[in-house]
C-alpha cells in the first residue's frame, strides 16, 4: 500500500520543475509510504512514490521500479494476491525475476499482455505505467474503486510551477493540490454531490479539473492528454445475472467456498496481520476465517467508555468471537478528549469530504499502535450478503409509491400531507417523498441523502447549485449524481446501488484515508471482484437474512447463534454524540438552513467538515 504521484510536462520542460512538483506530492502522502521515497525523471516525465513496505521488503522492490529493458517504469498502489501465481506462468514462459514484490510481476505482465492483463488480476490496485519508446502513459484502477486515483490536466496560466501544460496523477485529491500544478477552483458538482450524498461521488471531487478515474477502467494519456477512460470491469453487470436454482445446501458450499477462497488471498503478506473485530457477522467470520486457515492474526477492537456495560458494547461479543476461534484480542478505549484532541488531524487526513470515518480512523489507530502494518476489515459484506434491512423494504416502498402516483390527484395531496408533516427542519426528507415515491432509486435516495435539491441553493447559492446539480446529472425529479437500479430484482437493485454509491463513495474511500493517514494496510476479504464474480449467478438466494447466516456458518465451526440473531447496531454511535457536539459549538446563525433547532448533526457536520477540513469550499 502506498502512494503515487506523477506529472507529464512538454519534453523541454525543466526537470528539475517536474522533479519539485511531483516531490511535493509525494511529500503530502508522507504516511501512505513512510518506508522509502522514489522519484524518476526523464525529459518530459517524473514518477513519484512512497512506500509501505508489505511484500518483499528489500529495497531492491523500492518504486518507480523499472522493467527489464528499462522502456517501461511504474509507480503502484495496492495488492495484487494472485501475483505468486501469475509469476510462475510467467517464469514458466521464461521471464527472470529479481524481486519477490507483486509490482515486478505486474510490470513484466504489462510488458507482455498490455491491458489485457487485467482481467486476471485479483486484488485491490491503482497504478501507472511509463512507455518510454511510446512516450505514452497508462493508467489503471481495480473494478470495486478500494484503491483511489485522481488526475487533471494542468495549464501554465493557472500554475505556480511554471511548469506549463501538462498532464497530472496522485493517489489523493490534496495530493494534487500540493504540487502547484493546478488551481483550487470549487467544482460545484463535488459540492453539491457532498451537500446531497455526505460524500463525493465519482468521478468527481471539490476541485475543478481534478477528477477520479473510474472504477474498473484503464485510460492512457498521449502527448500530455488523455484519453476517454476504458471500462474493462463493471461490478453492476454481477446483480443484472439471472439466477441459477440452487439447494440450500448447495448455496451454503458456495458461499463457503468462494469466501475462505477470498479471505486465503487477502493473508498473502511478508508482515504481521490483524483483523477489525466488531460485535458482527462481517468481521466474525472472517476471524472464524483466518483461524481455520491457520492465520497468526489478532483481533482489533475498539470500545468506548459511554457504552461499558451498554447492549450497544461491542466489546463483550468482539471477545467472545475471539475466544471462539481462539485469536488474541487487543481491545482500545477511546475517550470523547481523544477525539477532540484527534479532530484537526482527522479533518487534514481526509482527502475528500465526508461524514463519515472516524470511527475507522480510531480503529486503525489501534492497530498501528500495536505495531501492525496490515488489518483486514469486514466492510462490504451487507453489500454483497444483502444484510441491510432496506434491500427488501424500499422495492415495496417504490411499489406502493407507484400504486398511488397512478392514482388521479393523488400526488397534490400528498405534497400537502408531506409539507404540513415536515415541520421546522427535524424531518426535512418528508418534503421531498412526493418527488421521489415512484422509483426504486428514489426510494433510495430518500434513505441515503443528505440535502434535497432543493436545498442547496441556501448552502452554496441559486448559481452553484444550479450549475452543480446540472453537472451532476439532476433533470426534473430523478436523484442526482447516482446509477440506475437497473438489476434482476429489486432488491439486487438496491445491493447494485449500495455498491456503487455508499460503499464505493464513503466506505471504501474513508477505509483509505483513515488507515493510510496512520500508515495501515485495509484490506477487504468481503469487497473482492472474484469474490463477486463468483457468487453473480446466486445472489439472488442472499435475501430475507440468508445471505448473512450463510456467512456467519461459513467457518467449520460457525459464529454462535447469539451473534447471528443479535440485532444489528451501528459502529459509530457513541461518535453521533461527540459529533454533534462539535457543531453545536458553532454559530449557525449565518447559515439559516441549518440554524433550526432540532436540524440534524450530520447536517451541521457537513458544513463543519467542509470549513475546517476544505478551506471553506462552498
Amino acid at each position: 500500500m502506498c502512494g503515487i504521484a506523477g506529472f507529464i510536462s512538454a519534453v523541454d520542460t525543466p526537470e528539475e520543475l517536474s522533479a519539485a512538483a511531483v516531490r511535493r506530492m509525494t511529500d503530502r502522502m508522507r504516511l501512505r509510504g513512510p518506508d522509502a521515497e522514489g522519484l524518476w525523471t526523464k525529459p518530459g516525465i517524473a514518477l513519484g512514490h512512497r512506500r509501505l513496505a508489505i511484500l518483499d521488503l528489500d529495497a531492491r522492490s523500492n518504486q518507480p521500479m523499472l522493467g527489464a529493458d528499462g522502456s517501461l517504469s511504474i509507480v503502484f498502489n495496492g495488492e495484487i494476491y494472485n501475483f505468486r501465481e501469475l509469476k510462475a506462468e510467467l517464469e514458466s514462459a521464461g521471464v527472470a525475476f529479481h524481486t519477490t514484490s507483486d509490482t515486478e510481476v505486474l510490470l513484466a505482465l504489462y510488458a507482455r499482455e498490455g491491458e489485457r492483463m487485467l482481467p486476471r488480476l485479483r486484488g485491490m490496485f491503482a497504478f501507472a505505467i511509463w512507455d518510454s519508446n511510446k512516450r505514452e502513459l497508462f493508467l489503471a484502477r481495480d473494478p470495486y474503486g478500494i484503491k483511489p486515483l485522481y488526475y487533471a490536466q494542468t495549464h501554465g496560466a493557472q500554475t505556480k510551477s511554471g511548469a506549463g501544460d501538462g498532464f497530472v496523477f496522485a493517489s489523493q485529491v490534496k495530493a494534487i493540490l500540493a504540487s502547484g500544478l493546478v488551481s483550487a477552483a470549487t467544482e460545484p458538482a463535488g459540492v453539491a454531490g457532498f451537500y446531497l450524498w455526505g460524500s463525493v461521488p465519482e468521478p468527481w471531487t471539490l476541485y475543478k479539473g481534478i477528477v477520479a478515474l473510474p472504477c474498473g477502467s484503464w485510460m492512457r494519456v498521449r502527448d500530455r492528454k488523455p484519453d476517454p477512460p476504458v471500462c474493462w470491469d463493471d461490478i453492476r453487470d454481477n446483480w443484472r445475472q439471472p439466477a441459477q436454482p440452487q439447494s440450500a445446501q448447495q448455496l451454503q458450499q458456495a458461499v463457503r467456498n468462494a469466501v475462505t477462497d477470498s479471505v486465503r488471498a487477502h493473508l498473502v503478506s511478508d508482515v504481521p496481520v490483524s483483523v477489525f473485530l466488531s460485535g458482527g457477522i462481517d468481521s466474525g467470520a472472517i476471524a472464524g476465517l483466518i483461524s481455520e486457515l491457520g492465520g497468526k492474526v489478532e483481533g482489533i477492537t475498539v470500545g468506548f467508555e459511554e457504552f461499558a456495560g451498554h447492549p450497544h458494547d461491542e466489546v463483550p461479543i468482539a471477545a467472545a468471537i475471539a475466544a471462539h476461534y481462539q485469536l488474541p484480542h487487543h481491545v482500545r478505549r477511546v475517550t470523547r478528549a481523544e477525539f477532540e484532541q484527534d479532530l484537526p488531524r482527522i479533518l487534514d487526513a481526509m482527502d475528500q469530504p465526508s461524514i463519515d470515518g472516524v470511527n475507522t480512523w480510531f480503529a486503525s489507530k489501534a492497530a498501528a499502535e500495536r505495531g501492525y502494518k496490515v488489518v483486514l476489515s469486514g466492510v462490504g459484506g451487507d453489500e454483497l450478503f444483502y444484510g441491510y434491512a432496506h434491500m427488501n423494504t424500499l422495492p415495496r416502498t417504490a411499489a406502493r409509491g407507484r400504486a398511488i402516483a397512478a392514482i388521479p390527484g393523488a400526488r397534490p395531496l400528498i405534497r400537502a400531507a408531506a409539507s404540513m408533516l415536515a415541520t421546522g427542519n427535524r424531518h426535512p426528507k418528508l418534503k421531498a417523498i412526493p418527488d421521489y415515491m415512484d422509483s426504486i432509486e428514489g426510494a433510495y435516495f430518500l434513505k441515503r441523502c443528505l440535502f434535497l435539491p432543493q436545498e442547496l441553493p441556501a448552502l452554496m447559492g441559486e448559481e452553484a447549485a444550479r450549475d452543480g446539480l446540472n453537472r451532476l446529472g439532476h433533470f426534473g425529479c430523478s436523484p442526482p449524481g447516482m446509477a440506475k437500479a437497473d438489476a434482476v430484482t429489486g432488491a439486487a437493485g438496491i445491493c447494485l446501488l449500495e455498491s456503487t454509491q455508499y460503499l464505493r463513495n464513503q466506505l471504501l474511500r474513508d477505509s483509505d484515508w483513515a488507515s493510510m493517514a496512520h500508515s495501515l494496510e485495509l484490506r477487504t476479504p468481503l469487497v473482492d471482484a472474484a469474490l463477486l464474480h463468483s457468487l453473480r449467478s446466486l445472489h439472488t438466494g442472499f435475501t430475507g437474512g440468508a445471505g448473512k447466516r450463510m456467512l456467519a456458518q461459513s467457518p467449520k465451526s460457525p459464529l454462535p447463534d447469539q451473534i447471528i440473531n443479535r440485532p444489528k447496531t451501528g459502529f459509530a454511535i457513541p461518535m453521533v454524540e461527540w459529533l454533534a457536539a462539535a457543531t453545536n459549538r458553532r454559530d449557525w446563525n449565518s447559515v439559516p438552513l441549518l440554524s433550526a433547532s432540532g436540524t440534524p448533526w450530520t447536517r451541521r457536520w457537513a458544513r463543519v467538515v467542509l470549513d475546517e477540513g476544505f478551506h471553506g469550499a462552498v
